[in-house]
């Protein structure tokens, strides 16, 4: 391969491994290309799965910052670079694996991290976006429902002992009217005691004119 096209699979690759949201590297030695197209149907569309050169494949990746796949990178190697479900891929090439024992997945990388073929192969044991998303909405609803429980509690609970309160008023208003809502009957000796003092002040205001008619008669 001429040095141009090396520096453009480097840059293809490169872009590939920095744009993944995961790659499983693999041998396929033995696969005829049936085989491989078979392979690449059962991925779907949330992988890619290319033939790369050892040499070219570990100066991409370095360039991509990931370090660590020297041991991987031996023999014939194709990867699957996944965009999307990781979780799906994963399980489609475990799958195909076990149906065809001549693909052998050696190891892979995500988040920037290298995994080897036992964590690769867990990450097909885990469930898939789709039922993630499921369980994430069923929870999000539950909590939801619990919090509308929560909240009308207490307002239930505050109308009933509104409603009591009602009955209660109608039966003895007093209860909601207040201290000074009405006369009360131990109020009437306080009017007699504000007009006694006027009482008194009249008869001695005619005290003194009874006085003089008096004197005049004698």
């Amino acid at each position: 391969m001429a040095r141009p096209d090396k520096a453009a699979a480097i840059d293809v690759l490169k872009e590939s491994f920095t744009s993944a949201d995961a790659a499983v590297l693999t041998e396929y030695r033995g696969l005829t290309v049936s085989d491989l197209k078979d392979l690449r149907r059962s991925l779907g569309e949330n992988a890619t799965y290319a033939v790369t050169k050892n040499t070219l494949t570990l100066i991409a990746a370095k360039q991509a910052g990931i370090d660590g796949l020297d041991e991987q990178l031996t023999g014939p190697t194709a990867i699957a670079f996944i965009r999307g479900d990781v979780a799906t891929v994963a399980k489609g090439l475990r799958d195909f694996a076990k149906a065809n024992p001549l693909l052998v997945i050696k190891g892979g990388v995500m988040d920037g991290r290298v995994l080897d073929a036992e964590a690769v192969k867990k990450l097909a044991d885990l469930e898939s976006r789709e039922v993630l998303l499921a369980k994430l909405a069923g929870a999000m609803q539950g909590s939801l429902q619990q919090a509308v429980s929560l909240f009308a509690a207490p307002l239930s609970q505050a109308a009933r002992a509104l409603g009591a309160l009602e009955a209660k008023a109608g039966e003895d208003p007093s209860i909601i009217g207040g201290a000074g809502s009405a006369p009360a009957a131990d109020q009437k000796p306080d009017t007699a005691e504000a007009t006694a003092p006027a009482s008194d002040a009249a008869t001695a205001a005619e005290a003194p004119e009874d006085a003089a008619d008096a004197a005049s008669t004698k």
